[in-house]
């Protein structure tokens, strides 16, 4: 790596259009997992923090300082964030890496999606057409998408950067204020997003962007008696929590809850792209992504030489920090390395087979071993549980209805994938998986364009695609008589 590793120290919330500290003066510090070491400290947010940057997210919608202007102009302003987000990365990815962990051609992929957020919804902004519905010739009739209002946020660790983009941009394109809680395990991505919205000339109090502690920040934006929307992404544990804490106000949601997803191989798949897409699907930001290929259920005529092969790919992998461009880098915190740990040595006491990895890696930092199990059941704690971590766990089948049982037989429906050349069975199979998204020969396969969300425990609602947009809506009919009379009565 060259050029300059340093980053800013000290970082602030950005509050109504300034950046600021917390009101109590207090701070959290800013870890590198690839070392263990202190590199900053950010602003920590208490609840009257968060009462502060909800009223400012309140002023601005109830002033309409969106949705007066015309949606070309916020479609306009959106494009200056992607500009400026795109002007500065290499700037962000470092300060991703750093906090992160994650490999700095990633986080360059980070920004450089962030951005593509931007101006994939700034297209879109001048495209939310309502209808006309007729009712013969003595109305009009017609729908509007209108938001919602205040838009609370709470972004997980470890797509800190993309996933606040996302949600940020379909507020901005819908007309949505936002109060985001950024992570405080993986912070700095997201402040230096508020620093390019407030260069952008984003109106003051539309978006909001502000640091703490779950237990604190999040769970005084989320019981917050003056949001009207909340969007989350991370565990069903904490989203039930959340849940529960917007039941009594009513208040709309969008959940993204995990997955403990599948890919079914059948033994005609092609196993050269089987172990590349599981590689990535698995390892890429050390297996900490919610839609990680986390199983395996391979048919029995295949099954060895998978493991064998999937084996010899994780002992393969270049193992380092994420500013060294390695394959395999840190997991986000200590606590995470030992959870991972606990459940791979767990799952072979119980009987699975660690064909690589298992265990920790004694060095600097937060690593953990890529880690393949076989012969794993599949009600087993490390078949069912998500683990979030680069751990792959295979396990064989017989025949498709097996095939579907096991993929089908967890408590999540985030993705699932299939591996084969028969496009017949590609397609009767997806049909069958009980999930948002369905990958066939490829892991990841889709984009920014293709809504993505959760089946069962993974929860609902869809991000991404023009889809997502319908998460920050409601639907407001209007009707007008236009001749004399008035004979209307309920549900005629």
């Amino acid at each position: 790596m060259t050029g300059s590793t340093e980053i800013k120290r000290s970082w602030q919330h950005y509050i109504d259009g300034r950046f600021v500290d917390s009101l109590d003066g207090s701070r959290i510090p800013v870890v590198n997992p690839a070392t263990g070491e202190v590199i900053a400290d950010i602003a920590c947010a208490r609840a009257a923090d968060v009462d502060m940057a909800v009223a400012a997210a309140r002023r601005a919608f109830n002033a309409r300082r969106l949705l007066t202007m015309k949606p070309v102009e916020r479609s306009r302003l959106m494009h200056r964030i992607a500009r400026i987000l795109l002007e500065r990365t290499e700037q962000i990815a470092l300060v991703e890496t750093l906090d992160n962990g994650k490999r700095i051609s990633s986080a360059r992929g980070d920004v450089g999606a962030a951005a593509r957020y931007f101006e994939y919804y700034a297209g879109l902004a001048d495209k939310l057409e309502g209808k006309s519905i007729p009712l013969g010739p003595d109305y009009i009739d017609y729908t509007v998408h209108a938001p919602f209002g205040v838009s609370a946020q709470i972004v997980p660790w470890n797509f800190p950067l993309q996933i606040g983009a996302r949600s940020i941009a379909c507020a901005l394109a819908t007309g949505n204020t936002v109060v985001m809680k950024t992570p405080e395990l993986s912070a700095l991505s997201l402040a230096a997003l508020a620093e390019a919205v407030h260069d952008a000339g984003v109106p003051a109090g539309v978006v909001n962007i502000l640091t703490g502690y779950g237990h604190e920040a999040g769970a005084a934006l989320a019981g917050h008696g003056d949001i009207d929307h909340l969007v989350f992404t991370g565990s069903v544990a904490t989203g039930s929590r959340i849940l529960h804490a917007l039941a009594d106000r009513v208040v709309p949601a969008v959940m993204e809850l995990g997955g403990k997803s599948a890919g079914v191989v059948f033994k005609d798949a092609d196993i050269d792209q089987v172990i590349a897409s599981t590689r990535g699907g698995i390892f890429t930001n050390a297996g900490q992504v919610c839609s990680a290929s986390a199983r395996l259920v391979v048919e029995r005529a295949v099954y060895d030489q998978v493991v064998e092969r999937m084996g010899a790919a994780a002992g393969a992998l270049t193992v380092g920090p994420g500013i060294d461009d390695s394959e395999l880098t840190p997991v986000i915190s200590d606590g995470q390395r030992d959870k991972i740990e606990a459940m791979c040595l767990r799952a072979v006491q119980d009987g699975a087979r660690a064909v690589a990895g298992g265990r920790r890696i004694e060095r600097p930092g937060y690593f953990m071993a890529p880690t393949v199990l076989a012969d794993a059941t599949p009600d087993s704690e490390i078949a069912q549980q998500e683990v979030f971590g680069p751990v792959l766990t295979i396990l064989p089948f017989d025949d498709a209805e097996e095939a579907l049982a096991i993929a089908n037989g967890t408590d999540y429906g985030l993705c699932a994938g299939v591996y084969t050349r028969d496009l017949a069975r590609a397609h009767l199979v997806a049909e069958r998986l009980v999930a948002g998204q369905v990958f066939v020969n490829e892991w990841f396969a889709g984009g920014i364009e293709t809504p993505f969300g959760g089946m069962k425990r993974s929860g609902y609602g869809r991000e991404k695609g023009v889809e997502a947009l319908l998460g920050y809506v409601q639907t407001k009919n209007v009707a007008i008589r236009l001749t004399a009379g008035a004979a209307g009565r309920p549900g005629a």
